[in-house]
């Protein structure tokens, strides 16, 4: 288990039952929507032979969707252990269990101890950190090809729920809270970082930015 303090509020959250509860719906339902535009962003062609790496990813949905797209392998960094026993009863019940890895790990704390991949997810993550604009830079440095990024949108009713929620975490006392992140500091982050913006969506609560590495001419 990690020792880093930045776990110690995603794990009053995030606890088995929540990990559990995500499977059961993914296996369901699929991807919800958002994440399912983020995903056909990206062409079997820019998946061949690309590892794909899952920062915060829960128990990997997207991870295996892009694998079932035709990515070789993947890997899920999480600082939450609680879900790794049902991301891999999900790479299993999707015949990845062989090509698809967990490991907790802070890439804030140690950027270096994760390898840089073809494709970098951070899905639903960025708002979990007060960090989240260096979580973001740290996503888009490790991107050899390819780094997707969803977040909430910047609008006044979502920093009313925001807000909404932090006070109901302080109430509990607990030590979680979720941030709003403006949206030209995540995608600056990631352009600092060499990448280009090429495709954007939203829905009423979420939006996504998939980047691309410029091919050397």
């Amino acid at each position: 288990m990690t020792s880093c303090c930045r776990a110690t509020g995603c794990e009053e959250i995030f606890k088995p039952a929540t990990a559990r509860r995500n499977l059961r719906r993914y296996l369901r339902k699929g991807l919800g929507s958002i994440e399912r535009r983020m995903v056909a962003t990206i062409g079997t062609r820019d998946l061949g032979g690309a590892r794909v790496l899952e920062i915060g990813g829960g128990v990997g949905a997207v991870q295996a969707e892009l694998l079932a797209k035709g990515a070789s392998t993947g890997e899920i960094v999480e600082l939450v252990p609680a879900y790794e026993p049902y991301a891999r009863e999900l790479a299993a019940a999707k015949g990845f269990e062989n090509r698809s890895v967990f490991r907790v790990a802070d890439v804030l704390d140690d950027p270096k101890a994760v390898a840089p991949a073809g494709v970098v997810v951070l899905n639903r993550v960025v708002c979990c950190s007060p960090d989240g604009i260096r979580l973001a830079g740290v996503g888009a440095r490790l991107a050899e090809r390819i780094l997707m990024l969803s977040f909430p949108r910047d609008r006044a009713l979502t920093r009313l729920f925001v807000n909404a929620v932090n006070g109901m975490m302080q109430l509990l006392g607990r030590s979680f809270r979720t941030y709003l992140h403006p949206r030209t500091s995540l995608v600056a982050a990631a352009q600092d970082a060499g990448l280009v913006l090429a495709q954007t969506g939203r829905n009423f609560v979420w939006e996504f930015a998939t980047f691309r590495r410029p091919t050397p001419s």
